[in-house]
């Protein structure tokens, strides 16, 4: 029984996401259409967006930030995450709520 925003496939996770770039702080603010939205302070050029997110997701899941790469929508609001770790669905809900 997992989110539909979160999924494990093998020894990683997969985390769907809608981002909101230049918004005023960077912070999770809900859920939209079946992914976890997060509002970044960073711009959407020159892969900064993709590296404040990941360096954000890094941080709330206390993993290593060369865990967290951008799998899907480099150059899109709507991205997949891969995330190694052997953290439970359970785990990754509340770390990132």
């Amino acid at each position: 029984m997992g989110r539909p925003w979160c999924s494990r496939h093998g020894e990683c996770l997969r985390i769907a996401v809608h981002v909101q770039p230049n918004a005023s702080r960077t912070e999770i603010s809900g859920l939209v259409e079946g992914a976890l939205k997060i509002r970044l302070h960073a711009p959407p050029v020159d892969g900064k967006a993709n590296e404040a997110l990941t360096h954000f997701i890094a941080e709330r899941l206390k993993v290593a930030k060369r865990d967290v790469t951008v799998s899907r929508g480099h150059s899109s609001r709507q991205k997949l995450l891969e995330v190694r770790s052997e953290m439970t669905l359970e785990q990754i809900e509340a770390l990132l709520s």
